[in-house]
C-alpha cells in the first residue's frame, strides 16, 4: 500500500521455561515462552520491548530478500509472485541486507518535479546534482535570460551554488547554511539567476555537506518567504482547533475526522489512516474517499507492504510525497572524490523504489502523500528544576500513518505539505493521549474484574471464577476460558473437549513444567502435536498455573474470523490477482501469514493474566483452610503502606513536614468538608490571616472572592475525586486582625490528593505562587491606550519576562526581563520568527510536539483567542532548562483588530525551586538506601549457600544427640535467614500474596530455633530465661510455615529481651497447646505463646509501631508490624499486655498436626 516489510513472529509473553528455538527468518515461525514469575527481570514489559527489537531487527532480512526477488524478477523478465514470496521463509545473506538498505537510502535517483543540489557547506561549492537542474534553472544557453547581472557559471562540479541564483538570494541561502536548525528555516523563497524563476528550497545536513532540494513554485502563490510559512501554520492551526474540539474517548472519531480534514486540505481522492499492530502488520482505520473508488477501510496487510527501511526513513522524513510514480526517475552526478552515491533520507525528492511504483500502478493510484504518525513521550510536568534537563528521552513509536492517494499526477507545495506536518503531530498528540486513557480504562476493567473474580472465590467455591457473572473470560478479550481445577474441567465459550484438555495438559507438562504459564498465537507453531484436531476453532492459548495441578485457560480462535474487509471481493476472472502486488493480494498474504493464527495476546492482557494468577495461587491451593478468615486477612491489607527503606523514608517524611513550615511560598490544605486544617506561615504571612484563625474556615465561602467561588469549588471536588490540577489562578481574601480587606492575593495553585493509610481520599493539599504582583502589572500593561515601553522595559522585579509577535509571527518585543532570562539580546531576536526560529533554533525547545503545541498557542492569540497558564519549557543561552507558564494575549489597534500577540512568562520562584530540589534529593537518597538494600540481599545469599553446604557435610558425619539439636537448629535458623531475605519485597506481606510454604515440622525445633537467636542478648544483658514449656512439646508435630512462625516467635522474643530490666532482669517463655478434633475428624493444635518480663516493658512509641500501619518510628517497631501482619497471614494473632509489674505478649495460633488434616479441612 504505502510501500513496505516486516516479519510477523509470534511469541508468548512467558519466559524461563523449556522453549522452541525462536527463528526470526521465519514468518510462519511461533514461540511458546514460559514464565518464571519469580524472576521480575522476566516481566512482561521487559519481554514486550525485547521481542519489539528482535521483531524489527529479522524484519529486515525479509525486507531484504523481498528486494532481491523483485530485483531479480525484473532482470530476467518473469513476473513477481508476491503472495509467494511474502510466504517463501529461506535466510538472507548479509551482502543482500547491505544492498537492499543502500538501494532505499543510496538510490541515486530523484523525482523530475524538482531537481536537487549538494554543496560543500563551507565553499557552497557543488559536491553534486540532479541531471535535470539545468533545465529546471534554466541554465542551457537557449534559455539564458540577458541580464545586467553577470551570467550564471554552467552546472558543474565545483560550482559555487550562489552564483546560479538571483542576488537577492544568496543572503537567505548562507543564513540557513549557518543555521543550527536548518529544517526550521525551511523552505526558503529562492530565485534562479538565468530566469528569474521561483523556487521553493529545502534545505538538509548529510555526512557529506548540505543537500538542497528545489521545488518550482508558481509566481501566483501567496508563500512569499515568512508569508508562506505563517499561512501554512495558519492552515494547521485550523485544523489542529478542529481536533482538540472533538469530544474525548473515541479514537475511531479521532482517525475519522483527521482522514476528512487531510482530504479537504490537500484535495486527494482517498485518505486513509494505517494503524501498526504489535506483530507489526497493518490495518486501514479511517478512510476518506472519492464515492466511485473502491473502499479499502478493514483491510488488513502484512508487515512486508512496509518495511523496516521505510518505518524508518519516516521517522527521519515525516513527510513524504510521490508526484507521479509513472515519471521515469532522475539520475544524480555526483562528485567521483565521494566515497558512496549521496544520502537521500531527507530528501523530499527521493525517487520511490521500482516495487512500489508497481504497487500504486496496479492499484490504479498514480500520486500519494504519506504522514508518519509518531507518538513521543509526555511532556514533563511544569515547576521542574534544571536538572531533569539531564534525563535521557524515551524513544518515539511510529503509530501508523496518514496516506493519500491520487488517481492522476498531484504535486502539493511545500508549505502545505508543512502544514500536514504539523497537523499530523497535533494528531500524534490527541491520539496519544487517547490511547493512555484507553489504556487507564482497560487497566480499570482488568482490576474491576480481578476483584470482582477475587471477592467471588471468598464467598463461593473456586468454580464460580468460570459459572458465574462476571467470569475469567471477561478478564481478556477471548472467544472462550476454561479451569482444572481437582481433576475436573470447568468449560466456557468456545473450548477443547475434555479429553483435549487433558492432552493439552499432558503436553504442558512434559514440555513446559518449569514454568509457570504459557501464551502463544498458535498452538500448531508452538509444537503442540494435536493443534490440528483443535482446527481454526482454538488457535491461540494463554495458559496460568495456580498450582502443580490445576490451570487457567484463555483461548481464541483464528485471525480470520476477525478481519472482516469492506472491500470488493475476488472474482474468478481475476486470474494474476495473488500475482501481481495490490490490496486483495496484501489482504490475501495477510491471511496465508496468519493461517491457523489467532490475534496475538497484547501485553497488558497478559499482565491481567499474569496478576489474577498471583492473586489466586494462593487462594486455590489452600481456599478450604482459609476459607473463614481470608476475607479479613485481604480486608486487613488494603491499606497498608510499602515499608522499604524505613529510615530514609522516616527522614524523608520529617523532612518533608519543616519544608512546609518553613517554605517561602504558600502551603495550605483542606478536609474532605473544604475546610483548612494546614495554613502554613507564609499563607498567613500573605494573607495577614493566622494559623489558629484560618483552622476551620471553608476554602470556598471564607477565603476566596466571590467571582472565584465556582472555580475553587470545581477544582476542590476534582481534587477530591483524585483528579490533581495544575496552574488553577485564585483570587485570595486578605485580613487584618481576622477582620475582612478589600484588598487581594493572586495565587497560582497545583493540587495534591491526601490520602489515609487505606487509599481514601481525605483531603487536599495546595501548593501555592504568590503572582499578585505580575498579575496586576499585566492587567494594566493588557488594557494600557497609551505608551507601553516604559513598562515593557523597566527593571522592576515586578515587571514579568514579556515578549510579542507581529500578524506574521515575527517577534516585535523582548523586554529587559527576557533578556535577562534567555540569555538572548532584543537586537538578535528582533524580526525573527517567534516559532521555530526564536523559539527552536535560539531557544530550543523539547521536541517538535513542544513546538507544535506553542505554534498553536500563538496563533490562537494572533486570531483574538487568548491562552492562560499554558506550560511552557525551553533551553536558554547557557543550555539551562527554563520552565514557566505561558499567557499569550491578542494584540489590537485602535479599531479593535488583531495585529498580533502579546506574552507574558511566570517563572517559578527560586524558593519554590529549592523546596523541590530538597525533596528530590531526600527521594534519591532513599532510593540509594533501597538499592543498597537489595544488594545486601543478595549478597547474603552466597554465604548462605555456604553454610547450607557445611551444613549438609555435617549432616553426613557421626554426631550424638546434642550435636544433632545443635545443627538442627542451625540449620532451622538458616532457612528462616533466608526466607526473611526473599521476603525483602515486602509489598507480597503488605498486600497479602506472600506465598506460605506449608511442611510439617516438630514444635520443639521452632522452640529451639527461637531461644538460640535471643541468648548472646540475653548473656549480654545478665537476663535468666524461665521456661514453661510441656513435655509433649517434644513429639508435637504440626503442619505450617515453619520458617515464617519461628521468624515470628523470634521477633517479638527478642522485643522483651531488649526491653527487661539487666538488674535482677528475666524473660519468660510459657507454652500451652490444646488438642482439638472437629466432627469430621479433623486433628489440630491451638498454641498458646507467652513472652514476658519484669517492668514497665515496650515504650509506647514502639507499640504504636506495631498496631498502626500508617506510621513507624524505630526498626525495632517496624519488626513487630510486619511480624504482627505475618503471624495474620499465617492465621493466628498476638496481644500486647501491660500489668502492674510486669508484661507480656500473647500469641495465639492453631495449626494442623499433619498435612491429611490439611487436605481433610480442604
Amino acid at each position: 500500500m504505502a510501500s513496505g516489510s516486516g516479519s510477523r513472529t509470534t511469541h508468548s509473553r512467558f519466559s524461563g521455561g523449556s522453549n522452541p528455538r525462536l527463528t526470526p527468518t521465519n514468518t510462519n515461525t511461533a514461540t511458546a515462552t514460559a514464565t518464571d514469575t519469580a524472576n521480575p527481570t522476566n516481566s512482561p514489559a521487559t519481554a514486550t520491548a525485547t521481542d519489539s527489537v528482535s521483531k524489527a531487527i529479522a524484519q529486515y532480512t525479509i525486507d531484504a530478500r523481498l528486494h532481491a526477488v523483485f530485483e531479480q524478477s525484473g532482470e530476467s523478465g518473469r513476473s513477481f509472485n508476491y503472495s509467494q514470496s511474502v510466504r517463501t521463509p529461506p535466510g538472507t545473506p548479509e551482502q543482500q541486507i547491505t544492498a537492499y538498505l543502500s538501494k532505499i537510502q543510496r538510490g541515486g535517483h530523484i523525482q523530475p518535479f524538482g531537481c536537487t543540489l549538494a554543496i560543500d557547506e563551507k565553499t557552497y561549492k557543488l559536491i553534486a546534482y540532479s541531471e535535470n537542474a539545468s533545465e529546471l534553472l534554466d541554465l542551457s544557453p537557449h534559455h539564458s535570460v540577458p541580464t545586467l547581472d553577470r551570467r550564471p557559471d554552467p552546472l558543474t562540479i565545483g560550482t559555487d551554488v550562489r552564483s546560479l541564483f538571483a542576488p537577492s538570494s544568496s543572503g537567505p541561502l548562507e543564513k540557513a547554511a549557518s543555521a543550527r536548525e536548518i529544517s526550521i528555516l525551511n523552505p526558503l523563497w529562492i530565485h534562479s539567476r538565468a530566469s528569474g524563476r521561483p523556487f521553493y528550497a529545502i534545505i538538509h545536513r548529510i555526512d557529506v555537506g548540505l543537500v538542497i532540494d528545489l521545488e518550482p513554485a508558481r509566481s501566483e502563490d501567496p508563500a512569499l518567504s515568512i508569508a508562506g510559512a505563517v499561512q501554512s501554520q495558519k492552515l494547521a492551526v485550523r485544523a489542529i482547533s478542529h481536533l482538540q474540539a472533538l469530544p474525548g474517548g473515541d479514537i475511531k472519531l479521532l482517525c475519522d475526522t483527521v482522514v476528512e480534514l487531510v482530504r479537504e486540505l490537500t484535495g486527494y481522492d482517498r485518505v486513509m489512516v494505517y494503524k501498526f499492530h504489535e506483530d507489526e502488520h497493518g490495518e486501514v482505520v479511517a478512510e476518506s474517499r472519492r464515492p466511485d473508488l473502491e473502499p479499502y477501510l478493514g483491510l488488513h496487510y502484512p508487515a512486508t507492504d512496509i518495511p523496516q527501511a521505510s518505518r524508518f526513513l519516516f521517522r527521519q522524513n515525516r513527510v513524504r510525497m510521490i508526484a507521479d510514480c509513472r515519471a521515469s526517475p532522475v539520475r544524480i552526478i555526483q562528485d567521483k572524490s565521494l566515497r558512496q552515491p549521496l544520502c537521500l533520507v531527507g530528501s523530499t525528492l527521493r525517487a520511490p523504489h521500482g516495487c512500489h511504483s508497481q504497487y500504486m500502478a496496479n492499484m490504479g493510484c498514480v500520486a500519494s502523500l504519506v504522514m508518519a504518525v509518531i507518538i513521543n513521550s509526555p511532556d514533563d510536568e511544569p515547576l521542574r528544576s534544571s536538572s531533569s534537563s539531564s534525563r535521557g528521552t524515551t524513544q518515539m513509536k511510529l503509530w501508523g500513518l496518514v496516506v493519500c492517494h491520487h488517481a492522476s499526477p498531484r504535486c502539493i507545495p511545500f508549505p502545505l505539505r508543512y502544514a500536514c506536518e504539523f497537523m499530523m503531530q497535533a494528531f500524534a498528540l490527541q491520539l496519544n493521549m487517547e490511547l493512555q486513557l484507553a489504556l487507564q480504562m482497560s487497566e480499570k476493567h482488568i482490576l474491576r474484574t480481578q476483584t470482582l473474580l477475587c471477592d467471588m472465590l471468598l464467598r463461593e467455591s473456586p468454580t464460580g471464577i468460570v459459572t458465574q457473572s462476571p467470569s475469567i473470560m471477561d478478564l481478556v478479550k477471548c472467544d472462550g476460558a476454561a479451569m482444572f481445577y481437582h481433576g475436573r474441567y470447568y468449560p466456557i465459550g468456545v473450548t477443547p473437549t475434555e479429553a483435549q484438555i487433558k492432552d493439552i495438559i499432558e503436553w504442558l507438562s512434559s514440555c513446559h513444567s518449569n514454568s509457570t504459564g504459557l501464551s502463544t498465537d498458535s498452538l500448531a507453531d508452538a509444537g503442540y502435536p494435536g493443534a490440528a484436531a483443535l482446527g481454526d476453532a482454538v488457535c491461540g492459548m494463554a495458559v496460568a498455573y495456580t498450582t502443580t495441578k490445576d490451570y487457567l485457560f484463555w483461548f481464541r480462535s483464528h485471525t480470520a474470523k476477525e478481519i472482516k474487509w469492506g472491500g470488493a471481493k475476488h472474482h474468478p476472472e481475476d486470474k494474476d490477482d495473488g500475482l501481481r502486488m495490490h490490496p486483495r493480494s496484501s489482504f490475501k498474504a495477510f491471511l496465508e501469514v496468519v493461517k491457523s493464527r489467532s490475534l496475538p495476546w497484547e501485553s497488558a492482557e497478559m499482565d491481567a493474566i499474569h496478576s489474577l494468577q498471583l492473586i489466586l495461587r494462593d487462594s486455590f491451593r489452600d481456599v478450604g483452610e482459609r476459607a473463614n478468615n481470608s476475607r479479613a486477612i485481604i480486608n486487613g491489607q488494603l491499606g497498608d503502606l510499602q515499608l522499604q527503606g524505613i529510615d530514609e523514608l522516616s527522614s524523608v517524611a520529617k523532612e518533608m513536614v519543616r519544608l512546609i513550615e518553613t517554605a517561602t511560598v504558600p502551603i495550605f490544605a483542606v478536609d474532605s468538608d473544604g475546610r483548612i486544617n494546614g495554613w502554613n506561615a507564609k499563607a498567613a504571612e500573605l494573607t495577614g490571616l493566622s494559623r489558629e484563625d484560618a483552622m476551620g474556615k471553608s476554602l470556598v465561602h471564607d477565603l476566596v472572592f466571590k467571582e472565584f467561588e465556582e472555580v475553587v469549588d470545581n477544582f476542590l471536588h476534582r481534587a477530591l475525586r483524585g483528579e490533581e490540577d495544575r496552574n488553577v489562578e485564585i483570587k485570595l481574601k486578605t485580613f487584618v486582625d481576622s477582620q475582612e480587606q478589600k484588598n487581594a492575593i493572586f495565587v497560582v495553585v497545583n493540587a495534591c490528593s491526601s490520602r489515609d493509610y487505606t487509599g481514601n481520599i481525605v483531603g487536599v493539599c495546595f501548593l501555592a505562587q504568590d503572582v499578585t504582583g505580575q498579575k496586576v502589572v499585566m492587567d494594566k500593561f493588557i488594557n494600557i491606550q497609551g505608551d507601553y515601553k516604559a513598562i515593557v522595559h523597566s527593571p522592576n522585579a515586578l515587571i514579568p519576562p514579556i515578549f510579542a509577535v507581529d500578524e506574521n509571527t515575527c517577534c516585535s518585543e523582548w523586554n529587559t526581563a527576557m533578556e535577562k532570562l534567555t540569555g538572548w539580546s532584543r537586537g538578535e531576536m528582533m524580526g525573527k520568527m517567534l516559532v521555530g526560529e526564536v523559539f527552536g533554533s535560539f531557544c530550543r525547545l523539547r521536541g517538535p510536539d513542544a513546538l507544535t503545541k506553542f505554534m498553536v498557542v500563538v496563533h490562537n492569540a494572533i486570531g483574538g483567542k487568548d491562552t492562560d497558564k499554558f506550560p511552557f519549557s525551553f533551553y536558554d543561552k547557557d543550555k539551562k532548562y527554563v520552565q514557566a507558564l505561558l499567557t499569550a494575549n491578542t494584540r489590537r489597534d485602535m479599531d479593535g483588530q488583531p495585529t498580533g500577540a502579546f506574552c507574558f512568562l511566570q517563572i517559578a520562584s527560586p524558593e519554590l525551586h529549592q523546596a523541590l530540589e530538597i525533596q528530590r534529593q531526600q527521594e534519591k537518597k532513599c532510593y540509594l538506601r533501597m538499592k543498597e538494600l537489595a544488594y545486601l540481599c543478595q549478597e547474603i545469599k552466597n554465604p548462605l549457600s555456604g553454610i547450607r553446604f557445611t551444613n549438609s557435610l555435617l549432616e553426613m558425619t557421626d554426631m550424638n544427640e546434642d550435636q544433632k539439636q545443635f545443627l538442627e537448629t542451625s540449620v532451622s535458623c538458616e532457612r528462616q535467614m533466608y526466607n526473611i531475605i526473599k521476603d525483602a519485597n515486602l509489598q507480597y506481606i503488605e498486600d497479602g500474596s506472600l506465598t506460605i510454604e506449608k511442611s510439617e515440622f516438630l514444635v520443639e525445633s521452632v522452640i529451639n530455633s527461637v531461644v538460640s537467636q535471643v541468648m548472646i542478648l540475653l548473656r549480654e544483658r545478665g537476663l535468666q530465661i524461665i521456661r514453661d514449656i510441656p513435655e509433649e512439646i517434644k513429639v508435637t508435630s504440626a503442619y505450617g510455615d515453619q520458617c515464617r512462625i519461628q521468624q515470628v516467635l523470634a521477633d517479638f522474643l527478642m522485643s522483651m529481651v531488649r526491653c527487661a530490666p539487666s538488674e535482677n532482669g528475666w524473660v519468660e517463655i510459657q507454652v500451652k497447646l490444646t488438642p482439638k478434633r472437629s466432627t469430621d475428624g479433623t486433628e489440630t493444635i491451638h498454641f498458646l505463646f507467652r513472652f514476658a518480663c519484669p517492668g514497665e516493658g515496650l515504650p509506647a512509641e514502639m507499640v504504636q509501631d506495631m498496631f498502626h500501619n500508617s506510621r513507624w518510628s524505630s526498626q525495632e517497631g517496624l519488626a513487630l508490624s510486619i511480624g504482627r501482619k505475618l503471624l495474620k497471614l499465617l492465621g493466628g494473632e498476638v496481644q500486647y499486655i501491660r500489668e502492674s509489674e510486669r508484661c507480656f505478649f500473647l500469641i495465639a495460633i492453631e495449626l494442623p498436626t499433619s498435612q491429611n488434616d490439611c487436605n481433610m479441612e480442604d
